[in-house]
């Protein structure tokens, strides 16, 4: 199975990121343009946070605050779960199982050098068993 590594190789390794002074509005445009569900949070190029969709209907929306008017630093998820580069995809949906997340950033030497999404991972994890089942069938009709 591949290393988060050798994923982000062949998808990319855009990091789409926004500074903790940033209002959440400023977040939710730049989420809708890139179609995406969640946006690290860097200051200085260090991650600090993460801000997701469900950050914002469980810290703006349901507490009543407005979009244009929170910071992100004050709404979004401080503790960040991350893996190394070298942890396999299995490792990576593991820990996003147990964690309950849906975006897993990929830090080497403390730097972000990108994000997999649970999208990513299930999508690598179905070109790899059939993979498997091919390999398998070939074997079979030998």
């Amino acid at each position: 199975m591949k290393t988060a590594a050798q994923l982000l190789a062949l998808k990319g390794n855009q990091i789409l990121s926004i500074p903790p002074s940033s209002d959440v509005y400023e977040a939710l445009l730049i989420m809708e343009k890139h179609h995406v569900g969640a946006l690290l949070v860097l200051e200085a190029g260090k991650l600090v946070g993460i801000f997701s969709e469900r950050d914002y209907a469980r810290n703006v929306a349901l507490k009543g605050k407005t979009a244009k008017t929170t910071r992100i630093s004050e709404v979004m998820s401080s503790h960040v779960i991350t893996v190394s580069p070298d942890k396999t995809v299995e490792d990576c949906m593991s820990v996003m199982s147990d964690k309950r997340i849906r975006h897993l950033p990929v830090l080497e030497n403390n730097n972000v050098i990108g994000v997999l999404s649970i999208g990513d991972l299930v999508k690598e994890t179905i070109t790899y068993q059939q993979f498997l089942i091919k390999q398998l069938e070939s074997y079979i009709q030998g």
